[in-house]
């Protein structure tokens, strides 16, 4: 169902947080009176799955945050925005998932992609890319939060969303 109202929070068992721009949903949370409600409820274990735009809203950091941009926090991460480039910049790739259930590798759309700079002691990195030198953290879990800079919504492949839906139970 989609989430329009406070008060529609407690029909959930959990929520998606998708792509987008992180700063328009972040100001429309906040005008519809959805920010605080849906902090606490994450706060208070509320299962979520944040991709894109949704693992910035997830993060309790930013490298940057854009135009006075507020996060909902749920995962002990530092992420930067648009960490790949602009939206020319958009690329594919194919994921080594670090869980039993991904017995092939994930292809991968980033488009205007976040990555993961840092990382508390309780995250679990999934998946990351070789980018710019270096290994990028792109999909991440803790507890009842995962977050996937890519939109695994976009390929057909429904692991990242089966693993959500577990997290529910």
């Amino acid at each position: 169902m989609l989430v329009r109202r406070p008060a529609e929070l407690d029909a959930l068992d959990g929520i998606v947080l998708p792509g987008g721009e992180s700063t328009t949903i972040d100001k429309l949370m906040r005008a519809f009176g959805l920010f605080e409600p849906l902090a606490d409820r994450i706060a208070a274990g509320l299962p979520v799955f944040g991709s894109c735009a949704g693992m910035i809203l997830l993060a309790d950091r930013l490298v940057e945050a854009h135009r006075g941009q507020r996060t909902l926090g749920g995962i002990d991460m530092l992420v930067r925005r648009n960490a790949f480039g602009r939206q020319v910049d958009s690329f594919e790739a194919d994921l080594e998932v670090a869980d039993a259930r991904f017995t092939s590798p994930v292809h991968a759309v980033f488009i205007r992609a976040p990555w993961v700079e840092e990382i508390g002691a309780g995250v679990e990195v999934l998946a990351s890319v070789d980018f710019g030198g270096g290994s990028r953290p792109v999909a991440v879990r803790q507890g009842r939060a995962l977050a996937t800079s890519f939109h695994p919504e976009v390929t057909g492949d429904l692991r990242f969303h089966e693993m959500f839906a577990r997290m529910t139970r």
